[in-house]
């Protein structure tokens, strides 16, 4: 059972590591091939206009994650950096390209939702169109027929890009990741052999955000009626804020009731989307992960208490 009253604290996988932010910074943890680990930090510096939207439902959700990559990008870059550093060649064919690197981090980040989930909203239409259309009319029909071309695509496109030897890394950090927030939400302490215990899956994870986006989606281009492709196309990309700011709320949701008898179950799609994108860590991950989160409470509660006795 969680502890309650706990701050939500969130994160993502980098190249060899794991970033963490909290109320005040994001840190970032690396193992270099030295075995050492190295940090990386930014101040979280929102407008007060800025954190006024987050509180509000159906928006916070958009405006969090634009504010989640422009903050996620630096530590991809910190990330990225290190690791072309310490390639012994970088014309090794068995190196990773830039190109998987990026698509890989979009898995389990968000630099690259919002242009991912442009594509992958309107490459099913044209397929739902052109391959269905002749015998699958449109409306509902075809918006479940666009949904299942999305999940396939989806999956394909993970199960994919998982077949390189450093995205399965990425994976198992993702992993890592989950097990040091589910360790911290249960309050036991941190420690490798106790995260270990835990599992690689969270309710809050964003694989599940981007499940949730196709769920909702069909359920709410099943809502407005089209005529024409281009009109469909249209109504496509001007409801896409409003199925990321449902999704988001959907996916808090079944983060509140993932204790509930039966209610838990809402969650369970975006559990089994992370089957894929997490994988078991070993030990030397684990550490890194709690790393860079004990790393981050400790700079939160310094600026916090600087910020106090500035202001005090």
């Amino acid at each position: 059972m969680a502890q309650q009253n706990v701050p939500n604290y969130g994160g993502q996988a980098v190249i060899e590591g794991v970033m963490f932010g909290g109320k005040k910074v994001t840190v970032t943890a690396v193992r270099r091939k030295n075995q050492e680990i190295e940090y990386f930090e930014a101040p979280r510096e929102s407008k007060a206009w800025v954190n006024s939207l987050k509180k509000i439902p159906f928006i916070r959700g958009i405006v969090g994650l634009i504010e989640a990559s422009a903050n996620g990008a630096k530590h991809l870059n910190f990330a990225s950096e290190k690791y072309s550093q310490e390639s012994d060649d970088p014309s090794d064919s068995q190196g990773p390209s830039k190109l998987t690197l990026i698509l890989g981090v979009a898995v389990v980040g968000v630099l690259s939702f919002l242009f991912g989930k442009l594509l992958f909203t309107l490459l099913p239409v044209f397929l739902a169109k052109f391959i269905f259309g002749t015998w699958v009319p449109d409306g509902i029909p075809q918006n479940l027929v666009e949904g299942g071309l999305k999940i396939i695509l989806l999956l394909g496109y993970i199960i994919a890009i998982a077949q390189a030897p450093l995205i399965k890394r990425l994976f198992q950090y993702h992993g890592a990741e989950h097990k040091v927030i589910n360790a911290f939400e249960a309050g036991v302490e941190l420690t490798v052999k106790n995260v270990q215990k835990f599992s690689t899956l969270h309710y809050r994870c964003g694989s599940s955000f981007i499940i949730f986006t196709v769920l909702v989606g069909v359920i709410v281009y099943s809502l407005f009626s089209y005529d024409t492709l281009l009109e469909r196309v249209v109504q496509r990309i001007l409801l896409l804020p409003l199925v990321i700011g449902l999704s988001y709320e959907v996916l808090q949701w079944t983060n509140l009731l993932r204790d509930t008898p039966v209610l838990r179950y809402l969650g369970y799609p975006g559990l089994w989307l992370q089957k894929i994108t997490t994988r078991e860590p070993d030990d030397s991950q684990v550490e890194v992960a709690i790393a860079a989160f004990d790393k981050m409470r400790e700079r939160d509660r310094t600026l916090a208490e600087n910020q106090f006795a500035t202001t005090g």
